[in-house]
């Protein structure tokens, strides 16, 4: 299998899915074809943005949300369940007042990432939430039985998920062999193509 292209504003959308770009790259990569703000975008968003531009030429900002991280952080001012939520940066307090609670709670692997993007499109569709709403939702996601849905950008996350699954007895490490080795091929970056790689070599 070749290996994948290098970062460029020439290369196509193919090109640019089948490769593994680190949120350093592409942060670097943004600034040089002239997005703002760049430096405070998430990797998902970056990926978003350059496919945008690779597409049809146009730089636009990927997301709605408030890039701006200044003013005092909400810890700062004393959290408590009726504190409005304006600068939240995943306190532990957060866990602690869910604990109370829910007594026992379990975190589950992905809850952070899904509060962090329940909060974002609350605010942004105007809806105000305080700390009560917060630890509420992460009391929700953390005993939701169903398994979540794959994340459409966490390539590694659902890659490891798979083989794991899928080669009985597999080890952590072997899993992430695989993974190293299928970062570097010019394919999906998904386990069906680790095994059409295996099927090739």
């Amino acid at each position: 299998m070749k290996p994948r292209a290098k970062l460029s504003a020439s290369m196509t959308l193919t090109q640019f899915d089948n490769g593994y770009w680190y949120a350093t790259e592409l942060k670097k990569f943004a600034e040089t074809i002239g997005f703002p703000s760049a430096g405070k975008l998430r990797k998902d968003e970056l990926e978003k943005a350059i496919k945008l531009f690779l597409k049809s030429g146009e730089i636009k900002k990927p997301t709605k949300r408030n890039l701006s991280m200044s003013g005092i952080k909400d810890i700062q001012r004393g959290l408590r369940l009726d504190l409005p939520v304006v600068v939240y940066t995943n306190d532990k307090e957060t866990e602690r007042e869910a604990q109370k609670l829910a007594p026992g709670l379990k975190r589950k692997s992905g809850v952070r990432y899904r509060l962090n993007r329940w909060r974002e499109v609350c605010l942004i569709k105007g809806v105000k939430l305080n700390y009560r709403d917060l630890v509420k939702e992460y009391i929700r996601l953390n005993q939701t039985k169903e398994p979540f849905a794959q994340i459409p950008h966490g390539r590694y996350i659902n890659f490891m998920s798979d083989f794991l699954a899928a080669e009985k007895g597999a080890t952590k490490e072997q899993a992430v062999k695989a993974w190293r080795k299928l970062k570097t091929m010019d394919v999906p970056k998904n386990y069906r193509s680790w095994v059409e790689s295996q099927k090739q070599g």
